[in-house]
């Protein structure tokens, strides 16, 4: 019998190697002193899932196939927390990894990813059900094809409210969803030239949902069908790293979704839960806890 769970995590999971440089980003032809470096979980669901834990949700999740090289740290890593890999399937081979250099607001992750994608193949999980069921809120990555497709429908078979992000307009994933958070990355692939405004007046008009667009540091905008556009301002802090910035807000868009925030307050804490996370390094070993995430909305 599948163990119930607080929330139900399905999407990218895989090691990370990060890298702190020590005095600015990479230059051509030029040496770069490495201040830490670390081999932590990472991922759009990894991230979230660790945030999760620290915040005091219990957890399960669901991705890729897990290898060789990865299955010892993640296993290691998540041993003491509340987060359930159950679910998870171990391969033989490395395992998908990630590489990120990063200087303060700067940062370039490098990977295999296309390789992996174009191969036709799949090498990630189809999402049980007894999972989803059990779950009280969820969050889904859209990158894998059919398998995030199932999932979103599962939600709604069985009535768990989801979160994901990145989603066109036109998605079943976006038009199904509890929260889409839409990143800037998102809106210059797949709506250039159009305003922020004009993007989130096209999203809300295809689902009962909360339609969130962060832009980094600028200010965030959400919206609901037949309601007006609102915004809000990113808390200022001391920038470290803006590794798993996005992953943690989303982690906080699953808490407040959990814990039946009002819009307001849904996207003020994950903005919160965001703010914590840059402004430390690495966020893995330092996630943001409910108790700084509350101080921090609190001196606003």
């Amino acid at each position: 019998m599948t163990n119930k769970c607080e929330a139900y995590l399905f999407g990218q999971i895989l090691g990370t190697h990060s890298f702190l440089l020590k005095d600015g980003f990479l230059k051509p032809d030029e040496y770069a002193e490495i201040k830490e470096q670390y081999f932590l979980p990472g991922g759009e669901t990894g991230t979230a899932a660790t945030v999760l834990d620290s915040l005091g949700v219990n957890v399960k999740m669901d991705g890729p196939w897990i290898g060789s090289e990865v299955a010892p740290m993640l296993n290691d890593f998540y041993k003491d927390k509340k987060v359930d890999l159950s679910s998870l399937t171990y391969t033989e081979d490395k395992g998908v990894m990630d590489y990120v250099v990063i200087a303060g607001l700067v940062r370039s992750p490098m990977g295999r990813f296309q390789a992996l994608f174009s191969t036709g193949e799949r090498w990630w999980n189809i999402p049980k059900e007894e999972d989803i069921e059990a779950a009280r809120v969820a969050a889904v990555d859209p990158f894998f094809g059919a398998e995030s497709l199932r999932v979103a429908e599962l939600c709604g078979k069985h009535n768990i409210p989801y979160v994901t992000i990145d989603c066109r307009h036109d998605s079943y994933l976006h038009q199904h969803a509890a929260v889409n958070v839409v990143s800037k990355e998102c809106t210059s692939q797949h709506y250039a030239g159009l305003a922020p405004e004009e993007i989130v007046e096209k999203m809300k008009q295809e689902t009962d949902g909360l339609t969130i667009l962060t832009q980094g540091g600028g200010e965030m905008l959400y919206a609901r069908k037949d309601g007006p556009i609102r915004r809000m301002k990113p808390f200022d802090v001391e920038v470290r790293s803006t590794l798993g910035a996005g992953d943690t807000f989303k982690a906080g868009c699953v808490y407040g979704l959990l814990r039946g925030m009002s819009d307001d307050e849904l996207v003020r804490f994950a903005s919160a839960c965001s703010a914590i996370a840059i402004s430390r390094f690495p966020l893995p070993l330092n996630p943001p806890t409910l108790e700084e995430v509350e101080a921090l909305i609190s001196r606003r």
